[in-house]
């Protein structure tokens, strides 16, 4: 028999929305308080998910451990097979001493390491944002910056703010047409108002993540380069999803961005080198970009720009279904759990339905490119099966984390946790608009996904903002935008982030990094949301 969702089973609103969100303190707390190891505080925010749902919004038993295993096998796929793969790859250049090639022949391009965190943090990272999305930017940007001498909790860090620009066109566009799905609304009128939000954001991230990294005076010193790369991100970002659609403004926009600021490195550097000893020599010779060397050393990473790139192409990924992509229905939970008003229009019973679409994976695309790779380097196979067994076991603790987090997001969905922390926002009234945006950051941070936030809450920004007489397309939009922000400090980032940088342990330290420049960039979204709904000259950018 079907359940209903109860919003706010305790008759008291607070209450009920502060034991909603206990799981997530209990999380977060952990992490950054507590300094428990990750897999101890996924668990135990898990446990504590597990119960409230059961005890304090009576789901049923045998439902919550549906919701419970549902969501740990969607950790492991596609999100973890991610992880294994990506560090799997770099395991296999790290071996060959392709790494270390490649970062004494970064000098070539720059020995300057702000210059560095702009080309392979912001850009590169952008274009595995924008064509694979889920946790694949962080794993490969991460693990390039500990071999180009970047401190774990730098490579970490900054690789988590610098994926925030483009996340919302993640994916060849994922997000918006899911949000498009969900609400009904025109997907051209979402990717153009999203459009309308982000570019701003697309050209502050430069300059924000050099001013982390080493300070404003430094970050100074090279604004002509931050202003290219974000600049010339944005621009195609804002023309492409409001002329064409959501499916490629990332990608686009983020080879116009590498490509601007390569040539700009031609005919400009900074007048001082910014390399501190600590990173490694700041003496390098320059090689020859076109020698074979490097060549070898980079060709993994351009078969795996390919590799991602084609798996993200529509078309390809229907091919790779059709061949294999069985669908499992959860017995007891498909259909058997029901969002009702206000979050639904009228009561609608939530899918539980686990695609395994193995060949279409993104995690499977890495593992083909990891292999062509092996073998273009002449490995064995005998020898590549020995460093995949040495990567699970590297990674073992990170996929448990991560299958232990998406646990606990299925239960808060399928409970109706996340509704009763949505409605919270709801009640904000006026200052919807701002709080409406933050509802879209705090679902990142609860699912890990701009996707799985604008699945969870793009039906209630709508009614809310109809209710409230705003365009349900700003705030609809908005939900998406505002969550870019909050993809630095959701849960399984961090992990994906520490495991790429072999910081096991330390997520506690990476979650206080980013904290408070997720929220602050969240709340200056938010603050553009608020302007857009209220204040002229802003309205005018609101898409009718």
């Amino acid at each position: 028999m079907p359940w209903a969702q109860v919003y706010d089973p305790l008759n008291a609103p607070w209450l009920s929305t502060l034991l909603a969100a206990l799981p997530i303190v209990v999380l977060l707390g952990g992490l950054a308080f507590l300094k428990l190891k990750a897999h101890v505080a996924a668990l135990s925010g898990l446990m504590a998910s597990f119960l409230i749902a059961i005890l304090v919004f009576r789901m049923p038993a045998d439902k919550t451990l549906l919701s419970t295993g549902f969501g740990a096998v969607y950790g492991l796929f596609p999100i973890g097979w991610i992880i294994l793969n990506a560090i799997f790859l770099y395991e296999l250049c790290l071996d060959r001493g392709a790494i270390q090639v490649l970062r004494e022949n970064m000098a070539s391009v720059t020995s300057d390491r702000r210059l560095q965190l702009l080309l392979i943090a912001f850009c590169f990272g952008a274009f595995f944002e924008s064509a694979a999305g889920f946790g694949t930017p962080v794993a490969i940007t991460a693990a390039l910056l500990i071999g180009l001498g970047f401190p774990p909790l730098q490579a970490s860090g900054l690789s988590l703010i610098a994926n925030t620009a483009p996340v919302a066109y993640g994916a060849l566009g994922t997000p918006i047409v899911a949000l498009a799905g969900v609400t009904g609304l025109d997907l051209h009128q979402l990717s153009a108002m999203v459009g309308r939000q982000l570019p701003f954001f697309s050209i502050l991230i430069p300059f924000w993540l050099i001013a982390v990294f080493c300070g404003w005076r430094k970050m100074l010193e090279i604004w002509p380069a931050a202003l290219v790369a974000g600049l010339s991100f944005a621009v195609p970002q804002a023309l492409i999803s409001n002329f064409h659609g959501p499916w490629l403004a990332g990608v686009v926009a983020s080879l116009v961005s590498l490509a601007a600021l390569i040539i700009l490195l031609r005919f400009w550097k900074p007048k001082k080198v910014y390399s501190p000893e600590s990173f490694g020599p700041t003496e390098m010779k320059e090689k020859n970009l076109n020698s074979r060397a490097l060549f070898q050393a980079a060709a993994p990473w351009l078969i795996l720009s390919l590799v991602i790139f084609i798996w993200g192409i529509p078309q390809f990924k229907k091919i790779l279904d059709s061949i294999f992509s069985p669908s499992f229905a959860v017995p007891g939970l498909h259909q058997q759990v029901l969002r009702m008003p206000p979050v639904s229009p009228a009561p609608a019973a939530e899918a539980a339905v686990f695609r395994f679409n193995f060949l279409s994976f993104t995690g499977t695309g890495i593992l083909v490119a990891a292999l062509l790779s092996g073998f273009l380097m002449r490995f064995s196979l005998k020898r590549m099966l020995l460093i995949y067994g040495k990567t699970l076991k590297r990674v073992q603790f990170s996929l448990l984390t991560v299958s232990a987090m998406l646990a606990l997001g299925y239960i808060t969905r399928y409970s109706g946790m996340d509704a009763t922390l949505g409605l919270a926002f709801a009640r904000t009234g006026v200052l919807y608009p701002f709080f409406g945006t933050l509802l879209g950051w705090l679902g990142v941070a609860l699912t890990g996904s701009d996707t799985s936030s604008n699945v969870l809450f793009g039906s209630l920004q709508k009614i809310t903002a109809e209710q409230l007489g705003l365009s349900p397309v700003l705030m609809a939009a908005a939900n998406s935008s505002g969550g870019v922000m909050g993809k630095m400090i959701d849960a399984q980032s961090i992990v994906v982030a520490s495991t790429a940088t072999r910081w096991y342990g330390h997520e506690g330290r990476i979650l206080r990094f980013v904290f408070w420049h997720s929220l602050v960039l969240a709340a200056l979204v938010a603050l553009l949301v608020f302007l857009q709904a209220c204040v002229y000259p802003f309205s005018r950018l609101v898409v009718r």
